[in-house]
């Protein structure tokens, strides 16, 4: 892979700064899970991000299996995230979880293993165990705990790299001052855009030589039981727009290439082809110094991905 689309972890592993994100609402068919992951394959991805709770691991492993078959591509080409989900925080879930999702995968490994969210609910068979006023029902878990166990998925070979999602820097520091620390976390996955630009958490990151993943990198799709409807739409966004027609590109580009430029590693999720196959183009292009700091003028701290009534917990 040309050295420019990747990254170095600070375990030595290298990731694709650029991957497609295969979450879909749940009434999309399955099946479409599955052809448009060997589209993305097609046309160049070679990064997926995937989780246990999107419920179509099945599918998406399906579609890597396929390319690998017909030649498209080989294991090693593809680097493959999938997330623990927060019924299975409790250190003795951690790696029958893993196991769980190979299985589903009916892969021998993946290339990243992360902590969905560091909020740890009841274990159990329900992804959204909820008391009868509708709340989640907390579980006591320390999450440094959870960390060892993700750890020995390591050393076990189940996952090359270990990280985080949606931490903020305290809940990373803990990890990092945990006594007999073996390895840091590759990553932090977390909702990031020109209207979200996580400027300080970037900052914090890259001084302890974690990469930052950015999930929501287009604002986001709009579902009205995940998001606001009432926020801005990015995409639309005076100054992006004109950055675009000045490159001849889509507004979705400009903000994809923002990302890339600052050292972040930029999901992006579609499952519209004609798109999927416009996002690859993002390394066609370069903004130029005064381009990033218009971008970086636009952050007003707009999170599209809240938690809703504090009841729901939303997909990364």
């Amino acid at each position: 892979m040309d050295p420019k689309r990747q990254v170095k972890l600070n375990d030595g592993h290298f990731i694709p700064v650029l991957g497609f994100g295969t979450y879909a609402p749940l009434e999309t068919a399955k099946s479409e899970s599955q052809e448009v992951t060997q589209f993305a394959i097609e046309v160049g991805f070679r990064h997926i991000d995937c989780a246990h709770v999107y419920q179509n691991e099945e599918q998406v492993g399906q579609a890597i299996r396929s390319k690998i078959a017909d030649g498209t591509v080989k294991r090693e080409d593809i680097f493959y995230t999938s997330k623990l989900w927060l019924t299975s925080l409790r250190q003795d879930l951690v790696r029958p979880a893993l196991e769980k999702s190979l299985k589903t995968l009916q892969l021998d490994y993946v290339d990243l293993y992360i902590i969905h969210f560091p909020l740890p609910v009841k274990p159990g068979e329900e992804l959204f165990p909820k008391d009868e006023n509708g709340k989640l029902i907390p579980d006591s878990v320390g999450l440094c705990h959870t960390w060892e166990a993700l750890e020995k998925c390591k050393d076990a070979g189940l996952t090359k790299s270990i990280g985080v999602s949606n931490f903020n820097h305290k809940q990373l520091q803990k990890i990092l001052n945990k006594p007999g620390l073996k390895y840091k976390p590759v990553c932090n996955q977390v909702e990031c855009h020109p209207y979200l630009n996580r400027r300080k958490l970037l900052d914090f990151c890259k001084s302890h030589d974690i990469v930052l993943i950015a999930y929501a990198a287009l604002g986001s799709q709009r579902l009205k039981e995940w998001v606001n409807l009432d926020l801005p739409v990015l995409l639309e966004d005076q100054v992006l727009c004109t950055i675009a027609k000045k490159h001849k590109q889509t507004p979705a580009l400009v903000a994809l290439r923002y990302q890339i430029q600052r050292g972040v590693v930029v999901l992006a999720k579609s499952y519209n082809k004609k798109r999927i196959k416009e996002n690859i183009q993002v390394f066609d292009f370069e903004l130029t110094p005064e381009d990033m700091k218009a971008i970086d003028g636009i952050n007003r701290n707009i999170r599209y991905y809240e938690f809703l009534l504090k009841t729901v917990l939303i997909p990364a």
